[in-house]
């Protein structure tokens, strides 16, 4: 378990960056058959992610939890082109998805796409072991004038 910092951290990402959530609902437990091979495909995904360089696939980085994947990508042009990849590991797996499930209510998939321009977010983490922006960008301490929210969020 990553050691937590025990105080009030704020995150600095240089530039613009995409915040894109995905997740997967499943909507008939008993039909394994069809929301296992979706739910393990993202994770083969993540990990032809991991694989290679920020600067060859601008992946900045994924906070995952259960029903929730949060990923951080430098641009919406890099994760669209990583999903349109004929040679990655995505297309495959929406074109199965889209063969073996389609729109037959069996198991659900959802994304949403943010994109986020330099100095409009804000967050904070205390007493949190590096976290979502906190983890792909520069923790630095929240006091001074990046205190309060309204000032750590561009105007």
């Amino acid at each position: 378990m990553a050691a937590t910092i025990n105080k009030r951290m704020t995150a600095s990402i240089e530039g613009d960056f995409v915040v894109f959530l995905i997740g997967m609902r499943i909507n008939k437990l008993w039909k394994i058959g069809k929301w296992w091979p979706v739910a393990m495909a993202m994770n083969k995904m993540l990990k032809e992610l991991a694989s290679k360089s920020m600067e060859e696939t601008g992946f900045l980085g994924v906070e995952q939890s259960f029903s929730v994947i949060v990923q951080y990508w430098r641009s919406f042009e890099h994760l669209e082109a990583y999903a349109k990849d004929r040679d990655g590991l995505h297309y495959p797996a929406w074109k199965a998805f889209n063969t073996k499930v389609r729109s037959n209510g069996d198991v659900g998939i959802w994304h949403e796409t943010f994109k986020v321009h330099a100095g409009e977010y804000e967050c904070i983490y205390n007493n949190m072991p590096p976290k979502g922006l906190g983890k792909i960008g520069e923790l630095v301490p929240a006091s001074g004038k990046l205190e309060y929210a309204g000032n750590r969020i561009k105007k």
